[in-house]
């Protein structure tokens, strides 16, 4: 795709990325976003780009080497004083971590301040900016999970200011165009084929009582409160919940307890991302309760099981157009939908193959490095060659 032999350098500004670089299991959740990120890293690390991180200080050696990738470290998360500590330990920090990369493009996923402060750095250092959408919300002009006006306002900036805006779905493109006015490509998540998951080595999973997986934060957008709602309704069903609350409230308390008063309920806990897989493995089904997502990874790592998704949301509709499994707002609909899919051995066989064979069309690594690789070379003025069978879509505008 690029003329000539040297690669551009790209870097991933990603604070809370260290734990799915390095597999470290005491760093606590590791998010969607971050796996995105690593995965696209680590694919274009393996085709010849020099690939470095920026995240956050915890502990680690500054300019340490995971997997080819380097990583350099801004300050702590609790470190410096209230207040002052926006613009130093934490900004002054990040300027030197991203000088420290000295990358060609920068890469920035999730709408925060860090939006504007990177877009702000590479237009005074002449680099290349693009951003990335990793929730439905970071298109939302309300911008609900920024807190200040400070934090909008940087975020604003950047988006205008990004070289390119990546998009997750089409509906991302349309609301990024309506609610900031700006345009952005669509580059589909992606993720990778687990060895050793076969249909046959899955043949329990429709023996016996059925089981339903849920995986997620115990956060109030996940609404977790839908799953033991459903789970109460149907004690004929097993759920089993692979998650926990990112820190102590009222509100994970009482779903906890809850939960313990419900004989057909599991809570397993965090589980590191690697280990997740023989959940999925062992359940008839996945399902989602959120109130908004961006497209998740849960999904993809589902479809690629033979394994139907019940969902509260469809990300451009691909569940309900392409037979995947259901969807419902409600608990009845729910609990519906997954009646309609348990109770038909060959319905539910068949929706499990159109799930794996969707996501090996549209969700590959190679896909989604072949879309980067366009955007980068694209952003730097390099000369672009379309690859022929590109399994993710790359779209300008919708």
């Amino acid at each position: 795709m690029i003329d000539s032999t040297d690669k551009p350098a790209i870097c991933f500004v990603a604070p809370n990325a260290y734990a799915a670089l390095s597999g470290r299991h005491d760093l606590g959740h590791i998010g969607g976003s971050e796996v995105q990120q690593v995965m696209i890293a680590r694919e274009l690390a393996s085709r010849g780009f020099p690939v470095t991180f920026v995240t956050s200080d915890h502990g680690q050696a500054d300019g340490i080497e995971h997997d080819g990738i380097r990583v350099f470290k801004t300050c702590g998360v609790s470190d410096g004083w209230p207040v002052i500590r926006f613009l130093h330990p934490r900004w002054t920090s990040l300027n030197r971590a991203m000088s420290c990369a000295g990358a060609d493009v920068y890469y920035q996923r999730n709408a925060g301040a860090e939006t504007g402060q990177v877009a702000w750095w590479s237009r005074i250092r002449r680099k290349r900016f693009i951003f990335a959408a990793a929730s439905d919300t970071d298109c939302d002009r309300k911008l609900p999970y920024l807190r200040t006006s400070r934090e909008r306002m940087l975020f604003r900036y950047g988006i205008r200011r990004a070289a390119r805006i990546v998009a997750q779905t089409e509906s991302q493109v349309r609301r990024f165009r309506s609610d900031f006015g700006v345009e952005s490509i669509l580059i589909r998540s992606c993720t990778r084929d687990p060895a050793g998951s076969s249909r046959a080595e899955q043949a329990d999973r429709q023996t016996g009582r059925s089981r339903i997986l849920w995986v997620g934060r115990f956060a109030r957008e996940k609404r977790p409160e839908m799953l033991l709602d459903l789970a109460a309704m149907c004690p004929e069903f097993d759920f089993h919940v692979v998650g926990a609350a990112s820190g102590v409230s009222p509100y994970s308390d009482a779903l906890l307890g809850r939960a313990r008063g419900l004989p057909n309920v599991t809570v397993h806990g965090r589980v590191p991302h690697e280990e997740v897989g023989r959940y999925y493995d062992r359940m008839a089904l996945l399902l989602c309760t959120s109130a908004w997502e961006g497209y998740p990874n849960t999904f993809m790592e589902a479809w690629m099981r033979n394994m139907p998704t019940v969902s509260t949301v469809d990300p451009d509709q691909v569940v309900a157009k392409n037979g995947l499994g259901g969807i419902s707002e409600t608990v009845e609909g729910l609990r519906h939908a997954i009646v309609a899919l348990v109770e038909s051995k060959s319905h539910w066989q068949a929706c499990g193959r159109r799930a794996r064979e969707f996501v090996v069309r549209n969700h590959g690594v190679a896909g989604a490095g072949d879309a980067y690789e366009q955007v980068i070379d694209d952003v730097l003025g390099r000369r672009v060659d379309q690859p022929d069978g590109m399994n993710v879509v790359y779209t300008e505008g919708g």
